[in-house]
This record gives structure tokens, sequence and C-alpha cells, in this order.
């Protein structure tokens, strides 16, 4: 008996209130979703899998994969259960029993959130009335709208899990930027790692050319690909690309080529305890050719101090500066090696508007020089007139960052009809995530536009 009840709890995942006939009558609709959305139907019986498919058939891959680890623990819990006998008072009470417990209630609150997201991503995809989500979130009707969306002709999904792949298709850009001698020339085809059972594309098709001398504004919401972007173009991580920075190739002269590239993360990493002096010291001995004499290494040193204003403060230690003081210092660090082109992560984090307005100022001139400048900024708005152009990327269907959009400012205000640089971040974001939804549409306007 203890036997049958393991194989029904882990391919039906009945649980401790969870009656058999309904847990078999769960999996029989999942069954037929599945089948409906394009999906194998036999996954409805492997605990995990279950799970991530039914996320991927709702339009939720993203979270699909904490869903599938939470059904698997679920599973392993339920399997446990079992096995202790949870019929006896001493098993319950004893230290094994009682972690169990815990374990189980903490996973099922987490599993319960999940669901809840899953089931307003089915609600949407079947176009049923909101409170659907009721019977699908309470474990004893689950099965109830399972085998209605799943065995009832009349319940058709808006499309199916494998339509998204000849969405990206469709989407596809396949032209390519053609290599300037001068300027950075990015063709990527795509950026994609293997992850929760299947290849997941993180970035696809962009392809653009920036001359030198501009300073670019990088734009996308949360998940869209900037960092990602960003570390394919500084070799960090390395695409199916090929990166062209004043006709060398980054990728496969990247020893000589990591010199050229200055690249500013978010994140601050300073020792709080050194001068400035020294943090730019240190930084000019790894940054700078291992042939460049100690004399010239201070005289880049002094340079950059003056370029930033860090001149005055060059004793001061660097936890007594000034936020402002702090940025410009990390921004120095990077620019001691005078990079071709300079990336720059949110270096506005946390600086007030004049602040953040003369930091850029500072950015601008840079630019001036006949470098490249890549800015990525949350508040771009307030320093918009000091860009040359603007790159936009958007998550499509398939939640694979694409490129939207790449021109000047003025040129990007025309073709998304807004006027500010946010309200275009708002009209690519999925709906789900405050947005207007509208990334497939501009995507596909684009490519249209590279391939006309």
């Amino acid at each position: 008996m203890t036997v049958l009840r393991l194989i029904t709890n882990i391919v039906f995942d009945s649980g401790i209130n969870f009656t058999l006939p309904f847990a078999i009558l769960y999996v029989a609709g999942l069954w037929g979703m599945f089948k409906k959305s394009g999906v194998k139907s036999w996954y409805s019986l492997i605990p995990a899998l279950r799970e991530y498919q039914l996320a991927c058939c709702a339009g939720r891959e993203t979270e699909g994969r904490v869903f599938s680890v939470l059904g698997l623990v679920k599973t392993v819990l339920n399997v446990s259960i079992v096995l202790l006998d949870y019929s006896t008072e001493e098993v319950v009470e004893s230290p094994v029993g009682v972690l169990v417990t815990v374990l189980s209630v903490a996973v099922l609150l987490a599993y319960f959130v999940y669901q809840m997201r899953v089931a307003f991503g089915l609600i949407d995809v079947y176009g049923v009335k909101k409170r659907w989500a009721w019977l699908w979130i309470i474990q004893e009707t689950r099965w109830i709208p399972a085998m209605v969306w799943g065995w009832n002709s009349k319940y058709q999904p808006e499309w199916q899990v494998e339509d998204i792949q000849a969405e990206m298709e469709r989407l596809a850009t396949h032209g390519t930027a053609t290599v300037m001698d001068e300027g950075l020339t990015v063709n990527l085809k795509e950026r994609s790692v293997h992850e929760f059972f299947k290849k997941k594309v993180l970035l696809r098709d962009i392809h653009l050319a920036i001359p030198q001398g501009h300073m670019v504004l990088l734009l996308g919401g949360s998940g869209a690909g900037k960092t990602t972007f960003v570390n394919a173009i500084n070799g960090y991580e390395k695409a199916d690309a090929e990166v062209m920075l004043n006709g060398s190739n980054m990728y496969t002269q990247y020893k000589r080529m990591q010199y050229e590239v200055g690249f500013v993360p978010q994140q601050e990493m300073m020792r709080g305890k050194d001068t400035v002096i020294n943090t730019l010291l240190d930084s000019a001995k790894l940054r700078l050719p291992i042939e460049i004499s100690a004399e010239q290494r201070r005289k880049r040193v002094d340079d950059v101090m003056d370029t930033f204003g860090l001149t005055p403060v060059n004793t001061n230690l660097v936890e007594k500066l000034s936020g402002g003081q702090k940025k410009r210092l990390s921004i120095s660090m990077e620019f001691i090696s005078n990079p071709s082109l300079f990336i720059l992560d949110e270096p506005d984090s946390g600086l007030d508007g004049v602040m953040a307005r003369a930091l850029f100022v500072e950015l601008r001139k840079i630019a001036d020089t006949g470098k490249i400048v890549i800015v990525i900024t949350h508040t771009p708005d307030r320093v918009i007139d000091l860009f040359d152009d603007v790159i936009v990327l958007a998550k499509d269907s398939a939640r694979t960052g694409r490129l939207a959009f790449y021109g000047s400012v003025e040129e990007a205000r025309k073709f998304f009809g807004r006027e500010k640089m946010e309200e275009i971040v708002k009209s690519v974001n999925r709906k789900e995530e405050g947005g207007d939804g509208l990334a497939d549409e501009f995507v596909l306007k684009y490519a249209e536009v590279q391939n006309a």
C-alpha cells in the first residue's frame, strides 16, 4: 500500500489533502492543455517538468523556472510524508517530522504564489474571466478548469508555445551592419545559455554601427538584456557575434583590445581606506600596458584627476569622499587606460539632478574627443540633450532581448511617437511590468525598416 501511495504522489502529486481522483483529473486536464498548446502531453506526468511547461503555456516562462523547482521540492516532501507515515503522533512530533512539516508549509506558500501567477497567465491565454482564477488556485477545484480548458473544444489558447519560435523568426533582422574602420560595429546573431531543460536565448539579431565621437543612450526595461549586451560588446561574455572596434576584432584580439574598452559597473569597487591617488595608481598598474614606465603612469593619473576634478582631493581617503566624488573616482579608474570605447552602467545612481548633470557633461566632453561613450541610466530625460543616439532593447514574446531601435534621439521620438525616453521604455515593457506591451510591434517595425 505504501508503494502505491508513493507512485501516486510522484505521478499525480496528490499530497496530503489532495485526493487521488481529483489529482488524476487535474493531470488529465493538463494532458489536454499541453496538447492544445503544442507541448508534449506526457510532460504532465513528470513533476518539475509539469510546472515548467504549464508556466510556458501561460506565457510565464521566467516564473516557470522557480515554479518547477518548487514543484520538485513539493513532490519530495510529499514522498517524505508517505515514508515517515504521518498517521502516528510520534512521527509528527519528532524532530524530522517537525522539519518536514515546516518545510512543507513554506514550500506550499511559495508554490501558491507562483500558482496564482500562472493562473492569471492562463486566463489571458484562454481569454476567460478572472473569476476562473479562484477555481485554479484552490487545490481541490483545480481539476475543473484544467479539464474544461484541456478537453472542451470551445476553449482554445490564443497562441501555442511553438508559435513563439515562429514569431522570433518573423521578427528576425537578417541584414548586418557594415563594418567601419573607425567606430564600433556589432553584428550579434545570438547570445544564449542552457538552463531549465532547454536552450534560452538572451539576445538575438542586434546589428548596429556607432561612429567615433558619439555618446549613446542604452535603453530597455528590466530583463531586456542591457547588461548582457554590454558584456557581449566588451568581450566579458562572448556571444555568437562579431564585434569590431576601430577595425579590430574584440574577440579574436581580446588581449590587445582589452585596454581599448573601459567598463564602469553600477557597483563601486574601491577600498575605503585608500587615498584617491593610490587608488588610481593601483588602477593604472592594472589597466595600462606593462611596458609603461612609473613616470608615465603617474602623469596619466594626474591628467585623469584633472579631467574629473579630483586633484583637490587626491590625498583624501575614499570613504571620506562625497557621493559625486566617488562616482568620478570610479569612472576615473576605468578611464586610466584612455579607452576608445567607454561603457557606464548607471553612473548617476544615487546622485541628485545637479550632480548627475555635471557628471554627464564630463562624459559628453570625453565623447567629443573622438571616443564612443555608451551609458545605461534609468533617468535619461534630465540629460537627453547630451546624447547623440539611442539604442532600445526590448523583450519579445519569447522573452528574448531584441533591438527595437537604433538611431538619433529625434528619430527615436518620431519612431515611437513618444517625447520622453522613459515613455519609450514604458511602451516596450510587458503589460505585467507596468508597460504598454508593444515590444513585438516595435521590434518588427524596426526590422522592416532595416530590411527595406
